[in-house]
């Protein structure tokens, strides 16, 4: 009998809250439950002060899950994360209009990651990138620009409403040595954000200047697909010392991606590199190799453009079923080749000296 997301919510819900007299189902503990073909992966959320009291409920709720019929690998991953003590104002502060490009208090290098064409895996590419940076003991900030459609908060396990101790400054929330915000960590899940560009770039300059980043070498900034309002503000209002371009090799997806290269030259970013998404997928049954999409595109492209392909990020379950799990493959699976194709480029970055 296959096993089903039910009969694992269902055996976790005999593993004792050992806080809230609960269980952990009921006590909001488990989030981003993934199973598929008896792979359990999910994200347990807990107070920081209690991460070693918590460690033997991991333990138990691994061993109930794995005595399930149809159980094969079980992935906890445990995190912890301050509880908010309010909800952020997102008036914006009153600040004096810049006269061009300006400096994030504290951030050495801000790298916007960008798509012409949605469905490239931008985000997938943004959230692996920038745990493999952390991984290289890069002190990394990731900023989920897509305002329409944010999905950094699953894919790095991330969820609960960042703090606002005045009113003005947003704590960003951290997970896998990565410092993060979103605005789908200020919106019910589900709920559509229905703004126009005015609202649009408020926010944007808000989630930039007015959350309280820290140090970081690096801040990450996956935008929404498109040339558009997020994209312009961000080229103008923040000092962007460059941007990654993220395609698949079909030639639908390279019309757009030429786009993206196009507006960034007009607005005087420099392109790092491009990254060739979803470039060949290997049978795990027989071996086969095929081309779903096409290859080599992105690279005919960035020869032509005259910019580097920075990688060929192969189409694989595990990369999708990391990413839906809370636990990018850079951190649920390191070894893996494919995690070993986001450090390749984490290392590239850092050699160039531009992360």
């Amino acid at each position: 009998m296959a096993l089903t997301r039910e009969t694992v919510l269902e055996a976790l819900k005999t593993v004792d809250d050992p806080v809230g007299g609960q269980d952990i189902v009921a006590a909001g503990l488990v989030r981003a439950l993934n199973v598929e073909d008896g792979a359990v992966r999910f994200v347990m959320e807990v107070d920081p002060a209690l991460v070693d009291k918590y460690a033997a409920v991991k333990d138990a709720a691994e061993a109930r899950v794995k005595a399930l019929d149809g159980a094969g690998s079980v992935a906890i991953v445990l995190t912890a994360h301050s509880k908010p003590s309010a909800p952020p104002d997102l008036k914006p502060a009153r600040r004096a209009e810049p006269k061009g490009p300006e400096k994030v208090p504290g951030v050495d290098r801000i790298i916007a990651i960008a798509s012409g064409k949605g469905g490239v895996g931008k985000s997938t590419v943004s959230s692996n990138l920038a745990c493999a940076l952390a991984a290289e003991g890069r002190r990394v900030g990731l900023l989920d620009a897509d305002v329409y459609g944010p999905s950094q908060p699953r894919m790095l396990g991330v969820s609960g409403r960042p703090a606002s101790p005045d009113g003005k400054t947003i704590l960003p929330m951290r997970n896998f040595g990565v410092t993060m915000m979103s605005i789908g960590l200020m919106t019910n899940e589900g709920q559509a954000v229905v703004w126009r560009g005015p609202m649009l770039m408020g926010a944007l300059q808000q989630m930039l200047m007015q959350v309280q980043w820290g140090a970081l070498d690096v801040l990450l900034v996956d935008l929404p697909p498109g040339t558009g309002d997020v994209q312009m503000t961000l080229a103008q209002k923040a000092h962007l010392d460059g941007a990654i371009v993220v395609s698949t090799p079909q030639d639908v997806a390279l019309m757009d991606a030429r786009k993206g290269v196009d507006m960034f030259n007009q607005l005087g970013t420099p392109i790092i590199g491009m990254i060739e998404n979803m470039s060949t997928h290997i049978c795990s049954n027989c071996g086969h190799e095929e081309h779903v999409f096409g290859h080599g595109g992105v690279a005919a492209e960035a020869e032509k453009l005259g910019v580097p392909l920075l990688a060929e990020i192969p189409l694989h379950l595990d990369i999708r079923v990391a990413s839906d799990g809370g636990a990018p493959i850079v951190v649920s699976k390191p070894d893996s080749a494919h995690a070993a194709a986001f450090r390749s480029v984490a290392r590239d970055l850092i050699a160039k000296g531009v992360a």
